[in-house]
């Protein structure tokens, strides 16, 4: 039997206990995840790590915002085309929309749905429906 090979994806979220939920739901599937605590961090893996498919930003964390770290991905030729998804205890609208000028593909609220979450980055990484049987793992 083949072994489907894993979708690396990089959640960035300064509050360890969500990152971690996030962490542990997306490897679930056909997920590889780095996770990291700050915006610069963030950066940092994206520029270093030439794999990743899928970015999981929080809105508001140290040194670097997921907005900032969103707009620095759009400025660059190799990020720009990397399906983001924007998390946020805040959800004003004014940065929803911020977001999504930026060219964030999906903007959720903190507390979300792991299995929504889950379902939208699956999506988002072009995994099938068929190999993102979270629920048999």
């Amino acid at each position: 039997m083949n072994e489907i090979p894993l979708t690396h994806a990089l959640v960035a979220d300064d509050e360890p206990h969500i990152g971690r939920i996030i962490k542990m739901k997306l490897e679930q599937g056909p997920f590889r995840v780095t996770l990291v605590y700050d915006g610069r961090e963030a950066l940092e893996v994206l520029r270093r790590e030439d794999d990743i498919r899928l970015v999981l930003l929080d809105l508001m964390m140290p040194y670097l915002s997921g907005l900032d770290v969103l707009a620095e991905m759009k400025r660059d030729e190799r990020l720009k085309h990397l399906p983001a998804i924007v998390l946020t205890a805040a959800g004003q609208e004014q940065q929803h929309h911020l977001a999504l000028e930026l060219g964030a593909a999906e903007f959720m609220t903190k507390p979300f749905s792991p299995k929504r979450l889950y379902a939208r980055a699956a999506e988002l990484a072009g995994i099938a429906p068929d190999e993102s049987a979270a629920e048999s793992a």
